[in-house]
């Protein structure tokens, strides 16, 4: 073996040797992350954590408009919610896509924060293409704490389904509504929603 070969064999076992210690750190550093926020991991995509108030499930006996919302894959009509603060909603979402899809009311930062749940249940098998497997959502419940996904603030549904949530929205937030499914998001899954006095 020639010296340059030999040296080019070196640095990539040497190369290999670290990527993978590292890698294993980073995975056990993600899940102690994960443990050290059992209120997040459980679904508090709400006033935890320092984030600001989004509102709260709201009364159907409060519902001032109701509005239709049609997921499509990787974007929604409409786009954007403008809505007076303090208005409680009824949204008739409907999953038009060929993919399941999520509707979820947070701050860009609380949807940052929900991405890798989202991940671990695509990872246990709960999120699949086009169904939910509710099967692994309820083992992933028990073992784990969280996995089915049943936040007021959030729908999730496969295709073709058609699902309400109605959210009393609070004042002065910044909003989006959004689909947290791994990659959606990036795509440009997500709309502004403005509260206005």
């Amino acid at each position: 073996m020639r010296a340059v070969d030999f040296v080019q064999v070196t640095r990539i076992n040497h190369m290999r040797n670290s990527i993978v210690p590292l890698a294993a750190a980073i995975a056990v550093s993600i899940s102690l992350l994960s443990a050290s926020f059992p209120a997040h991991a459980e679904g508090e995509h709400g006033n935890g954590h320092g984030m600001h108030k989004i509102g709260e499930p709201g009364k159907v006996e409060n519902v001032t408009k109701t509005i239709s919302v049609e997921m499509f894959d990787n974007y929604f009509e409409p786009e954007a919610l403008d809505l007076k603060e303090g208005e409680t909603v009824r949204f008739v979402v409907t999953n038009k896509g060929e993919f399941v899809h999520e509707f979820n009311i947070a701050t860009a930062a609380m949807h940052e924060a929900h991405a890798p749940e989202m991940e671990m249940m695509v990872e246990h098998g709960v999120l699949e293409p086009d169904r939910i497997n509710w099967e692994a959502a309820k083992m992933m419940q028990k073992t784990m704490g969280h996995g089915m996904h049943k936040e007021g603030n959030s729908i999730l549904l496969e295709p073709g389904q058609v699902g309400n949530l109605i959210w009393k929205f609070p004042d002065h937030a910044e909003l989006e509504f959004a689909c947290n499914i791994p990659g959606h998001y990036d795509s440009g899954m997500m709309g502004d929603i403005k509260l206005s006095h």
